[in-house]
């Protein structure tokens, strides 16, 4: 059964452990602010995402399938969707 979430994951294969993992779109990771400035280059806002999914166990996600992504390790997707969404709270 499909965890239903506010933030879109997409499932990618396991890590060498078998854990599973998911990954979600950068810009989940900014705020609204940050989102719309246009002052903002669009590399540097990945860095911002990079740099907040870090704190709370998220990489940069390096495949051409799946550009700007950030993937998670979880088995509890609720979970990982609510540290996303209080850290981009904790920044705004």
């Amino acid at each position: 059964m499909q965890e239903t979430t506010k933030i879109e994951f997409t499932r990618v294969n396991n890590d060498v452990n078998g854990n599973p993992r998911y990954v979600c779109h950068f810009l989940n990771l900014l705020t609204y602010k940050e989102s719309v400035n246009l002052e903002i280059w669009i590399s540097d806002k990945y860095k911002i995402a990079c740099k907040r999914a870090n704190k709370i166990g998220g990489r940069k996600y390096h495949t051409k399938s799946y550009g700007g992504g950030i993937v998670f390790q979880s088995y509890n997707l609720k979970d990982t969707e609510q540290s996303i969404l209080d850290i981009v709270k904790k920044e705004s």
